[in-house]
């Protein structure tokens, strides 16, 4: 076997990307998208009709006809509608991402996640298929615990610390997507070192050690490592709950016959729980305390809404185009 089928062996596999080609080429369990793989797939072809359908659906139903409001509508009517494409392709769950300009509004992200999941029913999409990805704020992991107890599950994403998963864990919520590369890159700029193995590699420790964390207390939640740089990375989390890869890094795989490395444990020892739950003040010292979470959380969130605006451009760019057209065809 090559070491892709070697590690659906010990580990669900998840597509990270929007592609639905690539997608169909590496018939992964479930599939994650993001603003970002969202702004890439709606640039290809295959998407266009997607694209036209989403933006006559925002035209409708908006209550003002504002191009910007058109295109913000239509984004997370894109959202779905590439989500529900997935769907027809993976047999597992899709992931979803709440607006990051939300991730400090707890209110909003609930609200947002509420249509989200009214959109996908309404596609003929049932809830249990889809996770609603949100940033591991405090205000997300709060909106993140009111969801989960409505039967709308929850990937907290752009995870970082060992605070973040800790208050995850306690909120109930399902899945956690804890960011290998994003803490391999920020040591390597703030380290002077370029040269990790994979057994010493910062990402992989971190989620060995929520990995350890979650088993060894009982937890439900998923831990879903993400962000990987090298297979390497891959390879040292074999046996993880769930990985999402890239489809390069999916194709590297399945291009290499040698025997996989040997990954996780698959046993760990019983630990007690903490007698109390993390509470907000603790929560904020721990992540403020942690340079690399900090930075990398304000990072990810920043480059999350710089492509949603990227998105939205795109769209509103298409809607004036589309109005252009027209009104030169009825004048």
């Amino acid at each position: 076997m090559n070491k892709l089928e070697q590690l659906r062996q010990r580990s669900q596999v998840v597509a990270d990307t929007g592609d639905i080609e690539a997608i169909r080429r590496y018939r992964p369990q479930d599939a994650t998208t993001n603003p970002s793989l969202l702004y890439k797939a709606a640039q290809l072809p295959q998407y266009r009709e997607l694209i036209g359908e989403s933006l006559a659906w925002a035209g409708h139903h908006c209550s003002h006809r504002e191009p910007a409001e058109v295109a913000k509508v239509a984004a997370m009517k894109l959202a779905v509608a590439i989500g529900a494409e997935i769907l027809q392709l993976v047999p597992g769950v899709v992931s979803t991402e709440v607006d990051a300009r939300l991730s400090f509004d707890t209110r909003a992200t609930i609200d947002y996640a509420r249509r989200l999941i009214s959109l996908y029913e309404e596609a003929g999409v049932a809830r249990e298929r889809v996770l609603i990805k949100i940033a591991s704020t405090w205000e997300g992991i709060a909106a993140a615990s009111v969801l989960e107890r409505e039967g709308i599950h929850c990937n907290l994403t752009l995870l970082f610390s060992f605070s973040q998963a800790i208050a995850c864990a306690e909120a109930g919520v399902t899945l956690i997507s804890p960011f290998v590369g994003r803490i391999l890159d920020w040591h390597k700029a703030n380290s002077g070192r370029d040269d990790f193995s994979a057994e010493e590699d910062p990402g992989v420790l971190s989620v060995r050690n929520i990995y350890h964390y979650y088993k060894s207390r009982g937890y439900d939640t998923i831990v879903m490592g993400a962000s990987f740089r090298n297979t390497g990375e891959i390879e040292a989390l074999a046996g993880c709950d769930r990985l999402t890869i890239s489809p390069q890094l999916l194709q590297e795989l399945e291009d290499d016959d040698a025997a996989l490395a040997q990954g996780l444990p698959a046993h760990v020892d019983s630990e007690p729980r903490p007698a109390r739950a993390l509470g907000e003040a603790e929560f904020r010292y721990q992540l403020n305390s942690d340079a690399m979470a900090t930075e990398k959380l304000a990072e990810g969130i920043r480059n999350f809404v710089q492509d949603q605006e990227r998105l939205e451009m795109l769209l509103q760019g298409q809607l004036m185009g589309h109005r252009e057209t027209d009104a030169a065809t009825n004048p």
